[in-house]
C-alpha cells in the first residue's frame, strides 16, 4: 500500500533528467574505485566482525528506495544477532545494549555503513540524498506529515544534509526534523551543496566528531 501511495505522488515536474545520469555515472565510477581502495578495510572488519562473535558479518534491511521500490540496503552487523526479535525497535547509540563492542566502535567511526559502497555501485542509491527508511517508520511518520513521499523523487543517500545536522534518529522527533532537513535539500539539491555535504561528511569521520 505504501509503494502504491508513492509512486501515486512521484512527479517528475521540473527535474532536468541529464543532471541525475551525470550524478548516476559519477557515483559509479567512485564507487567502484573507493570498493578497490578500501577492500582491506572492508577486510579488517569483517575479520574483527567475525572474530568477536562468530556470526554474520553483513547486516541487510528492506528499505524503501527511489519510486518508491523497496531494496536491501547493506551494513556491517554492529549489534547482536537477535537485536530485533521483538520487532523494529530505534537505537540510542550510545547506551543500546544490544550493540557489541566492535559494532560500538564501527558505529561511532561509521564504518559500518561502508558495505553501502556495493548499494551506490548497484544504483539503489547515491553518495548524497535523503537516508532511506523502513515502510514501518515510513508509515509512522507520514502520519504526522505526507510529504515524506516527495523524497521518493531522488536516490536514498549514504550521507545526507539531515546526515550532518540532525544525527541518528533515535526518535521519532528527530525523524520529523530529518523529514524537514531532507525536504529542503531535495528543493534546493546542486552540485555545489551535494560537495559540500561529502567534504564535511568526511572531515567529521576523519576527525572522530560525533554525528
Amino acid at each position: 500500500m505504501l509503494t502504491t501511495i508513492i509512486r501515486n505522488s512521484y512527479s517528475l515536474e521540473g527535474v532536468n533528467e541529464i543532471e541525475p545520469m551525470i550524478k548516476r555515472l559519477i557515483d559509479f565510477m567512485i564507487a567502484a574505485i573507493c570498493l578497490v581502495i578500501f577492500s582491506p578495510l572492508l577486510l579488517y572488519c569483517y575479520l574483527a566482525i567475525k572474530k568477536e562473535d562468530g556470526g554474520p558479518v553483513l547486516f541487510k534491511q528492506e528499505r524503501i528506495g527511489r519510486f518508491g521500490r523497496p531494496f536491501y540496503i547493506y551494513k556491517f552487523r554492529s549489534m547482536t544477532i537477535d537485536a530485533e526479535t521483538n520487532g523494529p525497535e530505534l537505537s540510542d547509540q550510545t547506551h543500546d545494549k544490544r550493540l557489541t563492542k566492535v559494532g560500538k566502535f564501527l558505529r561511532g567511526h561509521h564504518l559500518d555503513e561502508l558495505p553501502q559502497l556495493w548499494n551506490v555501485f548497484k544504483g539503489d542509491m547515491a553518495f548524497v540524498g535523503p537516508r532511506p527508511e523502513r515502510s514501518f517508520y515510513i508509515e509512522k511518520i507520514m502520519k504526522k506529515n505526507p510529504r515524506y513521499s516527495d523524497l521518493y523523487q531522488i536516490r536514498p543517500g549514504v550521507t545526507s544534509y539531515a546526515t550532518l545536522y540532525n544525527g541518528y534518529t533515535d526518535t521519532m522527533e528527530k525523524m520529523l526534523t530529518r523529514l524537514q532537513m531532507d525536504l529542503y535539500y531535495l528543493e534546493n539539491r546542486s552540485w555545489w551543496l551535494d560537495l559540500r555535504i561529502l567534504g564535511l561528511t568526511f572531515l567529521r569521520i576523519v576527525f572522530g566528531k560525533k554525528f
